[in-house]
């Protein structure tokens, strides 16, 4: 028998109470138990006679016993009867103990039930997403640049131009380090030198040579240069120009795009690539709005495990894409000058936001009759398995599938938002 009472912040106590025969076979098998390692004098150890192990063994201790070897069972079994799922670890409290019965009670929180407002009028509201001819335009001409050639030139060089150089750098007559290089390719105007480099390089020709006199910002990273006064010797190796495509329909074969044979299908592709993405970004936006909207309107205690575990997610999720940038977590929080608690500090309030939302769509599921089928759940692991290139059984070992029902429940109930509350 359990009874489970809810305190506050979503903790609650599931008590148990194990009687009759339930708990006379639990305590007896405990005994026997204990009895294969009690030792007696003059007796192989567990062959002594039952009676004497009896008067060494306290009942206190086969209880104890029997509550240990029993009791993730009986918590298995009351979170069944109560449909109770905890989230955090149970802690187990003996009540009392005697020969008729034993009761227990399992501390622990579980998920709060937030509480609504009235989510019905809300609005989802999507900006068009209109695509012009400029942006179509546009998007050639960053295709062009991505195909650019760079032809050498005996003109003199120009912004956007490349130079090839030779330079050193010196303070008080002297080079520094990290100021000296050779054959270094240099666009122009891309800002990658100290203020004044390359402007002074502009209208330059190969085989020029140069004394840049310079000063570098206050607040250079080496202490040693920072608003030193320096002289960049340079010599002019190479110019190159770049040279675009033209845009005609040879340009647009070129690229080899899928079902693209001509400028007029080069034009068609971008538009509809411009307007998918632009509209799956309108639709995204709209969607973190109208959650947004939801969180402000739910109010619900969230429990500090829940807003523990989804920062400690949010962080993992974003090491992996640190790692896609060849970096390791570590590494970037110390270039970035982070220590642990303040990396989970700066994930906090995101991640309470996201706890919130979570429980609000929940609640709406729950509130609207919206569930997901076993033969749903089945059809997303198919999917799944297709997506990576995996078996479906291997998926399935690798993947929870009460939790991605949660997730597809989750959705259902976003689109039942969107839907209910497109704006006309």
């Amino acid at each position: 028998m359990s009874n489970w009472t809810l305190k506050e912040k979503s903790m609650g106590d599931l008590e148990v109470t194990i009687s009759g025969e339930d708990w006379k076979k639990a305590v007896k098998k405990a005994f026997d138990k204990i009895a294969r390692n009690v030792t007696i004098d003059g007796f192989r150890k567990g062959q002594a006679p039952k009676a004497l192990i009896e008067r060494r063994v306290p009942a206190s201790e086969r209880y104890m016993q029997a509550v240990e070897d029993n009791a993730n069972h009986w918590l298995q079994e009351a979170l069944k009867e109560q449909e109770l799922e905890p989230i955090d670890r149970p802690v187990l409290d003996i009540r009392s103990m005697d020969a008729e019965q034993a009761v227990v009670v399992f501390t622990f929180p579980v998920e709060p039930e937030a509480k609504l407002g009235d989510y019905k009028s809300l609005k989802y509201e999507v900006e068009e997403a209109a695509v012009t001819d400029e942006d179509v335009d546009k998007e050639i001409n960053s295709t062009r640049e991505r195909y650019a050639e760079w032809e050498v030139t005996e003109e003199a060089a120009e912004n956007g131009d490349t130079v090839n150089i030779n330079y050193k750098g010196l303070k008080d007559g002297v080079a520094f380090d990290g100021g000296t290089a050779e054959n270094h390719d240099l666009v122009l105007g891309s800002g990658s030198f100290i203020p004044g480099f390359e402007e002074q390089l502009v209208g330059v020709k190969a085989g020029d040579e140069k004394a840049l006199n310079l000063t570098f910002p206050e607040d250079y990273h080496s202490e040693e240069l920072a608003g030193a006064a320096v002289v960049f010797e340079v010599k002019v190796n190479e110019v190159k120009k770049k040279v675009l495509p033209e845009v005609n329909d040879d340009f647009a074969k070129d690229l080899n795009w899928p079902d693209v044979e001509s400028l007029d299908d080069l034009k068609k592709t971008i538009r509809e690539r411009l307007e998918t993405s632009r509209k799956n970004t309108a639709e995204n936006e709209a969607a973190n709005k109208l959650m947004e909207q939801l969180v402000e309107m739910t109010e619900v205690e969230v429990p500090e495990i829940m807003i523990e575990n989804e920062v400690e997610a949010q962080i993992q999720q974003f090491a992996q894409q640190v790692q896609g940038a060849g970096l390791s977590l570590s590494q970037y929080m110390k270039f970035a000058g982070l220590t642990v608690d303040s990396m989970k500090e700066s994930y906090r309030e995101n991640a309470e936001k996201g706890v919130k939302s979570r429980l609000a769509l929940k609640q709406i599921a729950k509130l609207e009759n919206l569930t997901v089928s076993d033969e749903e759940a089945e059809k997303e692991l198919e999917k799944l398995a297709e997506m990576y290139g995996m078996k479906l059984d291997d998926v399935k070992q690798y993947i929870p599938v009460e939790q991605m029902k949660g997730d597809m429940k989750a959705e259902k109930a976003l689109n039942f938002l969107k839907g209910l509350n497109a704006a006309e």
